[in-house]
């Protein structure tokens, strides 16, 4: 069968949507186009993702937004991110012998998931401040209509389930939904959640509480215990998103915006202003030296980044001290033209993620991540609701002392950190990607390319990428290489003393990445990109 795709870059009057599901992009340009605002439309796009890409995100996952109303000065942070349940800490898992959280199975379902509710969060926001006018249903529709009548399955989704399968396959009600017949179906195969589009329909007539109180909790709750997850009804119930204030600084001719703790936000915004004060040292933004710099950055950012966040209602640390100039200028000194310095200690940050982007006809934006953290998340579906729960809470430590130790009620380090940038007091771009430690070095090379290099959207994400650190299974930190940089390159990073290995063309491992924004083209106000190396596209509507 032929499966239809949007372009991965595109320009109109009225709105833009990038997501890295074709399908996605459409809900949200559908939303647009019936005039809802920006935050509808995110509803439209992430709620549609849960359905289209299981492997990266769901219902029983996290996520955090940024939402602008086009002025930078009044951008909302909102943390969407559930907490430890009430009975687990440390010892739950030290007291049995057990001395590192497992990955997959009910034992890796605790903490609660916060998408849903960050949802009812941005919704209410929308009616209150930006007199929106849909309802649930409206934004929610597309999304339970590709569940209950099946949507073509892409070739990212179809890959990563081969490849975990065959664990997968173990954990409680997964196969019967995603192994149909105990096959990986195919890539363009149409393929149906009926059980997942009935939660979607309950939530679309009941709105966005019911997922976490009554006859769905009960539902979801009953059956993760039955797995092994210590999880309680009191824990959905208890649940509450947070709004917070984003961090800040200074970038180029404007500043980039970020979210606290607890995710690594404030190191993709070091990691910015630490390359903003070597510009002059590299001319190319394909050459060795942009590499050599990003990556002695990163590993000087990962090194504080790690000793210092945490959920903040447990570790009180003032982050905005570290964007400071006198901090960032005494790390900047650390830094060493063609130099390596040792890798520090730092874990393996990987994980699977979804970033979306839009923009309305008023210039209002969102730049929004949602995760399950690892690819299908902890593999255990919550009973008939068809709703694949997260293991978010494999990102805590079990050493006592550990300042993202296990404790009731608190949230783990989060990777997850969507992007803005703002220049003349107005938001120009919302950007960001999936890729657990990628993604802060993503989130600096794209927004390089676009605003100190010059390079449009589009080719700013579609160039080659480069990754800094470990994944699952390594003892040593290395730092990976798409194919398309010129041999030169590798050799140059290798004499320098970098451990440099290829990977291939438009790699998975870069993530992807995303960008929508104001447009620098005479005949349209707004312009998006998304990353080929996802099955996503941009779509615009036009005024």
């Amino acid at each position: 069968m032929t499966v239809i795709t949007l372009p991965q870059f595109a320009q109109a009057t009225g709105g833009m949507v990038s997501a890295p599901h074709f399908l996605a992009a459409e809900a949200g340009a559908d939303v647009l186009r019936g005039g809802g605002n920006a935050i509808e439309a995110a509803i439209a796009v992430g709620s549609t993702l849960a359905v289209v890409y299981p492997h990266m995100n769901g219902l029983g996952g996290d996520a955090f937004w940024l939402i602008s109303d086009g002025n930078s000065e009044t951008v909302k942070g909102l943390a969407a991110a559930g907490p430890a349940g009430r009975y687990y800490s440390a010892r739950t898992f030290l007291d049995t012998q057990v001395h590192e959280i497992p990955f997959r199975g009910g034992r890796s379902a605790l903490t609660v998931p916060g998408a849903v509710a960050g949802w009812g969060a941005a919704y209410d926001y929308s009616k209150s401040f930006w007199h929106g006018k849909l309802s649930w249903g409206d934004l929610l529709e597309n999304a339970y209509q590709h569940a209950l009548r099946g949507f073509p399955i892409s070739s990212n989704q179809s890959a990563t389930l081969a490849h975990y399968a065959p664990v997968l396959c173990k954990q409680p009600g997964f196969s019967h939904i995603y192994l149909p017949g105990d096959e990986v179906s195919r890539p363009g195969t149409i393929w149906s959640q009926r059980a997942l589009g009935n939660t979607l329909q309950e939530i679309a007539e009941k709105g966005s509480e019911s997922f976490y109180e009554g006859q769905l909790a009960k539902k979801m709750i009953t059956s993760l215990r039955a797995s092994g997850s210590l999880l309680t009804e009191q824990d959905m119930i208890d649940f509450k998103t947070e709004w917070v204030e984003p961090l800040r600084v200074g970038f180029g001719q404007g500043e980039a915006l970020n979210l606290p703790a607890p995710t690594q936000g404030l190191a993709s915004l070091m990691i910015l202003a630490l390359l903003d004060r070597f510009k002059g040292s590299f001319e190319d933004h394909l050459g060795a030296e942009f590499i050599h710099y990003s990556v002695e950055i990163t590993k000087q950012v990962f090194k504080r980044r790690d000793q210092v966040i945490a959920d903040p209602h447990f570790h009180d640390f003032d982050l905005s001290s570290m964007l400071e100039k006198d901090f960032l200028d005494d790390m900047a000194a650390l830094i060493e033209p063609r130099h390596v310095r040792p890798s520090p200690a730092i874990g393996a940050g990987d994980g699977d993620t979804v970033w979306f982007g839009v923009v309305d006809a008023e210039g209002r934006m969102v730049s929004v991540i949602q995760s399950l953290y690892h690819e299908f998340g902890c593999g255990v579906v919550a009973g008939d609701t068809g709703v694949l729960w997260n293991n978010r809470g494999c990102a805590f430590s079990l050493i006592p002392g550990h300042i993202n130790v296990l404790e009731p009620g608190k949230r783990p380090f989060h990777t997850l950190n969507p992007a803005m940038y703002a220049e003349n007091g107005r938001v120009h771009l919302a950007y960001g990607t999936m890729g657990g430690d990628g993604q802060p070095q993503t989130q600096a090379a794209i927004l390089m390319r676009a605003k100190h290099f010059g390079l449009s959207l589009e080719a700013a994400i579609a160039s080659p990428r480069w990754l800094y650190g470990r994944t699952w299974g390594e003892s040593n930190a290395g730092l990976r290489l798409e194919h398309r940089y010129a041999k030169q390159v590798y050799g140059d990073l290798q004499k320098w003393g970098h451990q440099v290995s290829w990977v291939p063309d438009y790699s998975d491992v870069m993530g992807h990445a995303g960008m929508v924004g104001l447009s620098n083209g005479a005949n349209s106000n707004f312009a998006a990109a998304t990353d080929p190396r996802s099955d996503g596209g941009v779509m615009g509507v036009d005024i």
